[in-house]
């Protein structure tokens, strides 16, 4: 596929998904005996979390437990800022059941929670000779484009939870993405994001997590985004994830496993 094909298929693709990281920046719980688990109660949207509260963390605790630069390799990490926020009110939805999904995107908390912390988490570009930005502005190759533009962002918003607050939180963000695996239409600030499908990955960490390829559309393009949500007490961290050179579908990204495992280990 010539440069400049690749750059108009990965653009239309991604301005959904671009939106959400503008606004706001899986799956099933791993079949687990001993942590109590199954296919079946990932498919109902039962829960696996404690009948006793869990302790929730501090605000300072939350930060603590935050991520900082150095925690992930190869990375940059930030904290986001009141340009990121997205208040509860301001999301909506053409369907009420995907309300926690779409929360979910939007790092926003649900009712219970105590405080709450959020990062940006972005690849650190690859210096290995390849061409520049520049060439591939000019359509010195498909690849370019593609080793270019072949960078993960996520974003990670960190919420901490009263009494059950947070295991109810959870499971209610898996009934929704069982209820809303079809598809639905998400509005912030005016602008809609068509939600076409959300398709079950495996991940482990924390007392239960889930992961989901959530794929967006826009103007006939499909692009992939990554959802992970990971529980570890009354503290629920989600992770919505964007590359935009699997935007053009010449680059397959996986979940944000090494951004996903530093969380859980800082909340262990």
């Amino acid at each position: 596929m010539r440069a400049t094909a690749v750059r108009r298929t990965a653009l239309a693709a991604s301005a959904a998904a671009l939106a959400l990281l503008a606004a706001a920046c899986g799956g099933s719980s791993d079949a687990d005996a001993k942590d109590g688990k199954d296919e079946k109660g990932a498919a109902n949207g039962s829960s696996s979390a404690p009948k006793t509260p869990a302790k929730a963390l501090t605000a300072a605790e939350l930060e603590t437990a935050a991520l900082a630069q150095g925690d992930v390799k190869g990375t940059k990490i930030t904290k986001t800022g009141p340009a990121d926020e997205v208040p509860a009110d301001g999301v909506k939805v053409d369907k009420e059941a995907c309300l926690p999904v779409a929360h979910a995107m939007y790092g926003v908390a649900q009712k219970g929670a105590l405080a709450t912390t959020k990062r940006r988490v972005i690849d650190e570009p690859k210096t290995d000779g390849k061409k520049s930005l520049e060439d591939v502005a000019k359509g010195e190759g498909a690849d370019a484009f593609k080793d270019a533009f072949n960078l993960t962002s996520t974003f990670v918003a960190l919420h901490s939870y009263e009494g059950t607050a947070g295991p109810d939180a959870f499971t209610a963000l898996k009934k929704a993405a069982v209820d809303c695996a079809g598809g639905f239409t998400a509005t912030v600030a005016g602008t809609p994001t068509k939600v076409v499908s959300m398709a079950e990955e495996k991940i482990t960490g924390g007392d239960e997590a889930v992961a989901w390829t959530v794929t967006s559309e826009s103007d006939g393009a499909t692009a992939p985004v990554k959802l992970v949500a990971l529980r570890k007490g009354g503290s629920v961290a989600t992770f919505f994830a964007f590359n935009l050179a699997a935007a053009g579908g010449d680059v397959t990204f996986e979940l944000p496993t090494a951004v996903v495992a530093a969380q859980d280990k800082k909340l262990a």
